[in-house]
């Protein structure tokens, strides 16, 4: 087929790379536009842009596609379908009705449930104990269109956002080239209305932990905000990131390092406590439990 992309993050790049080595032709990749990073706050391309570029493909990264220049654009390009995973835009009506055969969606959860911006995340830190990829027919609501295909995953114990992440990129990938080779035959069924959720965007406000509260909730904020944008707390007056987590028996006051050696850091919770497996401390890459703690002395009876 002659297929649009549209994407933009990381998570995007497998399906880009999977729609072309499954012999469709791109006629061009949409993405969000380079945008300032780093320290010298240079514009940088997103990972779409740069392997899009790398594979050859026209790239085009419009601020809007509410404009009739922007619209009639993209309806020149003659595409038979628009496959859209991760995008950041909105599509207008006229947008969705340019291709062919529509636009397809590619969703990082089990629709209708967590619908929106941070369907894993969110997944998560509500402890779900499963998600998936659902393959979804655009329309102008938030995923809201009818699901072609859907494929279940099981999540983790100490499953984090990022591995997540990866996993579900992958099985997009592969999801999408499927319903596309038997587009022809698949059934578009209305998602239900009982069950709908929305998975809102993560609020940076979010991610202090507050070590008075449960450990098993604690255990998923931190788990569901790696790798961004990070649970964290203050040791000694220190920001630190935790990247990673699971379960511990022990009992203390609220934010009470129980023990802190090679295994990992036990912190005391509001009811039990989480074992810190991974950490970042400001300015310095993440680091497991054990190698955190010979470069920073975190003593037992320590308050987080």
């Amino acid at each position: 087929m002659r297929i649009i992309f549209m994407g933009t993050p990381d998570f995007s790049v497998p399906v880009l790379e999977a729609l072309a080595e499954a012999g469709h032709e791109i006629a061009a990749a949409y993405c969000q536009p380079p945008r300032p990073a780093g320290r010298g706050k240079k514009d940088r391309p997103t990972p779409v842009h740069a392997r899009a570029a790398e594979m050859g493909l026209e790239v085009r990264h419009p601020v809007s596609l509410k404009g009739e220049a922007e619209q009639a654009e993209f309806a020149a390009l003659g595409a038979d379908v628009a496959v859209v995973v991760a995008y950041g835009l909105i599509l207008p009506q006229a947008v969705l009705d340019a291709p062919m055969r529509g636009c397809l969606n590619i969703h990082a959860s089990l629709l209708p449930r967590w619908r929106g911006a941070a369907p894993i995340h969110r997944a998560i830190m509500a402890g779900d104990a499963e998600t998936g990829v659902c393959i979804m027919q655009m329309e102008e609501g938030l995923d809201t269109g009818p699901v072609l295909m859907r494929q279940a995953t099981r999540i983790g114990a100490e499953e984090t956002t990022g591995a997540l992440h990866d996993r579900l990129s992958t099985m997009g990938a592969g999801l999408i080239v499927e319903a596309l080779a038997q587009l022809d035959t698949l059934e578009p069924k209305p998602q239900p209305e009982a069950g709908v959720t929305y998975a809102a965007k993560i609020d940076k406000a979010e991610a202090r932990v507050d070590w008075s509260g449960d450990a098993v909730q604690i255990d998923r904020q931190i788990r569901g905000l790696s790798p961004f944008p990070g649970a964290w707390c203050d040791v000694d007056g220190v920001r630190i990131k935790l990247l990673a987590s699971t379960l511990a028996s022990g009992a203390g006051a609220p934010g009470e390092v129980l023990d802190a050696g090679a295994g990992g850091m036990i912190v005391a919770c509001g009811q039990g406590a989480v074992r810190l497996l991974r950490l970042q401390r400001a300015g310095r890459g993440a680091q497991d439990a054990g190698e955190f703690l010979r470069g920073m002395a975190v003593p037992v009876g320590t308050r987080l």
